[in-house]
């Protein structure tokens, strides 16, 4: 009984972690979002460049971001502080974390069991974290700052760093609702899938 109880925590805590990095791993490389709030914030207007040009310096980033990229960050367009490139660094090696994290994940869960996880600890989080996003979702974003971050230099300003003019606060929320929607879709998909194959099993 213990045996069977230790291997269902340890399956759904690894299938948990793997949802969770997956899901942010999707929606940091899912393009589209970002040209969307291209159009509704006005970005070009607001950055006096083309749609064309402000995705240069998205690519940049997210290419910069990728786990097995190990250069510099260069923007095609834009100057950038050594405050906003220790930023930047910093931020990097949070995404390299969650991507080790989506490989590490994957070989403990998958091994272990076939879809058994426990859904309600991705339901749970997601609540959590929307609730608090609906709440103050400035207080929020300050909050994941100050924890992750031991200086202020995520407080970018736009003419040293005008790359922050292509970020609005809107994009990060969008973001969030995003990786909480695929939370929950996939927990949601291995209840369904853990409960189909316990009654073939039964």
């Amino acid at each position: 009984m213990k045996s069977s109880f230790f291997a269902d925590l340890v399956t759904g805590i690894s299938g948990f972690l793997f949802c969770l990095s997956l899901s942010i791993v999707l929606i940091l490389h899912f393009r589209p979002l970002y040209v969307q709030e291209i159009k509704d914030q006005k970005l070009s207007s607001l950055s006096s460049m083309s749609e064309t040009e402000i995705l240069e310096q998205y690519d940049a980033l997210i290419h910069y971001n990728s786990l097995f990229y190990r250069g510099e960050l260069h923007f095609p367009s834009l100057p950038m502080s050594e405050e906003g490139r220790i930023h930047f660094s910093e931020v990097k090696k949070i995404f390299d974390a969650i991507q080790l994290l989506l490989i590490f994940s994957a070989a403990t869960f998958f091994p272990l069991a076939f879809f058994r996880i426990i859904p309600s600890i991705s339901a749970v989080l997601a609540f959590l974290a929307a609730f608090g996003a609906l709440l103050d979702w400035d207080a929020l974003f300050t909050a994941f700052h100050k924890l992750f971050f031991r200086n202020d230099y995520w407080l970018f300003d736009p003419d040293t760093d005008p790359v922050i003019n292509l970020l609005p606060d809107s994009y990060f929320l969008h973001c969030l609702a995003g990786i909480l929607v695929l939370l929950l879709f996939f927990s949601l998909l291995s209840a369904f899938l853990w409960h189909y194959f316990s009654r073939k099993e039964s």
